[in-house]
């Protein structure tokens, strides 16, 4: 997305929410909304089949293979 698309988007959800957006806050805003869209895109970019369903359970898993304390066991 580009930035004024991100503005436009920011705005229309606070309009939609009632939300009233402080000026001190938009940046910050604005920012997290920017990162979560290059998150969005990345994952849109993967390919999907017609067999992909969502997992029905998310178990968290270390990046080393091990589960998370308090998650499932491999």
């Amino acid at each position: 997305m580009t930035p004024p698309q991100i503005e436009a988007c920011v705005d229309a959800a606070a309009a939609a929410l009632d939300l009233t957006l402080h000026a001190e806050h938009r940046t910050g805003v604005l920012h997290y909304f920017a990162l979560a869209a290059t998150m969005a895109e990345l994952v849109n970019r993967l390919p999907l089949c017609i067999a992909d369903e969502p997992a029905e359970v998310f178990t968290p898993i270390a990046p080393d293979g091990r589960a998370e304390r308090g998650g499932a066991q491999q």
